[in-house]
């Protein structure tokens, strides 16, 4: 049996897992990507859907685990969307690094946990182009009080 991550494409996988890219909107402060060289910088990412940020506070705290996670796919999400913008097709996307930023409590500890399902969702749709170096980091707040930012750099293949 062939596995559908060899025969599908990116788009093909990501509709299989019922996700789609969002539409990102504009901002008069900074573009969502910039490409120096071969490298595609990706502005930090909040996990928006439809305009509206899907939850606030601090893991540990006022987020659960599992919720976090959740808004990490939501984010990763909006990163790749602006992968798109930038390469013209979700097949010609790699991810080379990301930062995850997780708002989180100073004994949380679990950093890496919440940035395992923004990881996991970039190697499920992308393959081998999913998988990448990456940070995850406990910070005190991120802005309009997000649980998670992720930010990425990638480039097209």
């Amino acid at each position: 049996m062939t596995s559908a991550v060899h025969t599908d494409s990116a788009s093909d996988r990501l509709e299989a897992s019922g996700l789609d890219l969002p539409e990102l909107r504009d901002n008069p402060y900074y573009v969502h990507h910039r490409t120096v060289g071969s490298s595609i910088h990706i502005s930090g990412q909040l996990p928006y859907r439809d305009g509206e940020l899907l939850g606030q506070g601090i893991v540990g705290r006022d987020v659960e685990l599992e919720t976090a996670r959740e808004l990490a796919r939501h984010a990763v999400l909006n990163a790749l969307a602006a992968a798109v913008q930038a390469v013209g097709d979700l097949d010609r996307v790699r991810i080379v690094q990301m930062l995850v930023f997780v708002a989180s409590t100073p004994d949380f500890g679990l950093q890496s946990r919440v940035a395992n399902a923004a990881s996991e969702l970039l190697i499920e749709v992308l393959g081998e182009n999913g998988r990448h170096a990456r940070t995850a980091i406990g910070v005190a707040g991120l802005p309009l009080n997000s649980p998670v930012e992720i930010q990425m750099v990638c480039t097209a293949v």
